[in-house]
């Protein structure tokens, strides 16, 4: 209360503005629950409550020894997730989306069994529970939004639940569903596309087909005598098995985007989505700073194919390289790549308003995001895509100036005293440092693509000299010390790095002009104006100095 009095009175003389900047809002009950032991506790006894709901209802033979089984199985499934996926063990949201999708799946198969033994519909026999069961619900949802390991982890672990659930241990239950759920996840390994996720399920559903004629499921058939064989029942079991598998796909591409929101997570297809060029900023971008939206394309296909070298995600430093920068549209004619080259507005400023004019971008740039409402992944890389480096240009342009000073002080007779320090600090950025793989991609493509802009005659040895040094230079600065990057992965960027940057800077053929054979050729000499315009000032800042 009392600093806004005192922001008010500052208001009120004109000394303060009443604009705020944006800040992420964290709620500390979110992050206690999502670290707490408590909440982890809290899930696996919920599930563990859920399973013995499914075993004790219905008429089923032993119910307390499958009960005891799948606890079992439960301490396994447990202490396999805490030594194979500690992060994921680590966050109680995530361990809640795992044990709740694996348990919806449990709940709808013994919900078809039911069903289907009870006898109300004509057409859902016992037999047919082995073809409509969604065998690989758990594995599809959870391969396409944690990745492979989490599908194969799903499939194995719904499967044993799911033999053991309903009776005596089902074998062919048992191979089904875990076939089935290694199909999925064999062809969910990089889904950038919806109908990726059909070809999964007509997959799924030809696994499960041919199964089910192997466990004798479909039929009977008889070889010998084929014109014995109920050909239209087959044909119906036959389009039960493999449209279960196709409409698993379907319910999981239409589950995806509320299970995204709900646990904040953005799968490959969502990515793909955002890379839309339309979005407001880019398009903004593209009128009020030309130079950082072209400097952006090409840091995104840098990034891209760096990531994809080091198995990265990909589409996710595509999507953080387009907007990285935004914070230039503030003030964009400060940052060299959007300057004209009649007038360089530093030449009128101090390095140190310069240095913080440069260094704002970043601030700038997170606030923009938060206004258009970005994918936090992106807040993170704006934040982090110049860790703690320094803006070298203006540090050096500041020293020199402080040189200067001292020189002139001697001749005046001046303190050394009355002349101030150059501290470093005022020119590095805030940061945080990369946090992760995609944020160092993206953080060490927009160095390499703004240093390389100032080669003269880029050759493949300058080029990898280039590439290098700067590499050296922030490994050095310790700026990937937070990231998980190995040396052997930065020398796979690096190499990739000089491969895109060598296609993109190759010379070309100086092709012959076209001469009319009734022109005659005459010389003009060339005007002072069009020098001007061609020169850039000497001035200028390398194109590196942001």
């Amino acid at each position: 209360m009392f600093n806004f009095l005192k922001r008010g009175r500052l208001i009120r003389r004109g000394l303060a503005t009443r604009k705020t900047r944006r800040r992420r809002l964290r709620s500390e009950l979110m992050r206690h629950l999502e670290y707490a032991p408590h909440s982890k506790a809290l899930i696996f006894a919920i599930f563990a409550a859920g399973l013995a709901l499914l075993v004790f209802s219905g008429q089923q033979p032993e119910p307390t020894k499958n009960f005891v089984i799948a606890l079992l199985v439960l301490a396994t499934a447990i202490t396999q997730l805490w030594i194979n996926q500690p992060k994921s063990f680590s966050r109680s949201s995530r361990i809640l989306l795992i044990f709740g999708v694996i348990l919806v799946q449990l709940v709808v198969t013994k919900l078809l069994l039911v069903i289907c033994n009870s006898g109300s519909y004509r057409l859902l026999t016992p037999e047919m529970a082995g073809l409509i069961t969604p065998y690989a619900f758990a594995a599809l949802v959870l391969s396409v939004l944690l990745g492979r390991q989490h599908g194969l982890y799903a499939a194995f672990f719904a499967s044993l639940w799911s033999s053991v659930l309903f009776g005596p241990i089902d074998a062919p239950l048992l191979v089904t569903s875990l076939i089935s759920g290694f199909t999925a996840v064999s062809l969910t390994l990089q889904v950038r596309r919806r109908s990726k996720l059909i070809r999964a399920g007509i997959g799924v559903g030809l696994a499960i087909w041919l199964l089910s004629l192997t466990f004798g499921l479909i039929g009977p058939i008889n070889l010998f005598s084929p014109v014995a064989n109920d050909w239209g029942m087959i044909g119906f079991q036959s389009a039960l098995a493999i449209g279960n598998g196709m409409l698993t796909a379907t319910l999981v591409g239409g589950v995806l985007p509320m299970l995204e929101q709900l646990f904040g997570i953005t799968t490959d297809i969502s990515w793909l989505e955002a890379s839309d060029l339309n979005h407001p900023l880019l398009r903004r971008m593209t009128i009020e700073a030309p130079g950082t939206y072209h400097h952006s394309l090409v840091v995104a296909n840098l990034a891209e194919a760096a990531a994809e070298a080091v198995g990265a995600n990909a589409t996710l430093c595509r999507v953080c390289s387009y907007f990285h920068d935004v914070g230039k549209l503030i003030k964009p004619e400060y940052f060299t790549e959007n300057m004209s080259f009649e007038r360089n507005p530093h030449d009128d400023l101090a390095p140190t308003m310069s240095a913080l004019i440069i260094i704002a971008h970043v601030k700038e740039g997170v606030d923009l995001a938060l206004k258009y409402k970005l994918h936090q992944r992106i807040i993170d890389i704006i934040q982090e895509h110049h860790g703690t480096s320094l803006v070298y240009y203006f540090y050096q342009r500041a020293l020199q100036q402080h040189e200067d000073a001292r020189a002139g002080g001697k001749i005046m007779k001046l303190r050394e005293d009355d002349i101030p320090d150059v501290r470093e600090e005022s020119f590095r950025y805030s940061g945080p440092k990369p946090q992760t793989k995609e944020s160092a991609i993206v953080s060490l493509a927009d160095m390499v693509e703004s240093a390389s802009r100032s080669l003269e005659k880029p050759t493949p040895q300058k080029i990898e000299s280039l590439v290098n040094e700067l590499i050296e230079e922030r490994i050095m600065d310790r700026q990937l010390d937070e990231c998980d990057l190995t040396l052997a992965e930065l020398k796979v960027i690096a190499e990739r790095f000089r491969f895109t940057l060598m296609m993109m800077l190759h010379s070309r053929i100086a092709y012959p002009k076209h001469r009319s054979k009734t022109a005659v050729p005459r010389e003009e000499p060339l005007r002072p104006d069009v020098m001007a315009e061609t020169r850039k000032p000497e001035t200028a800042p390398p194109v590196s100095a942001a």
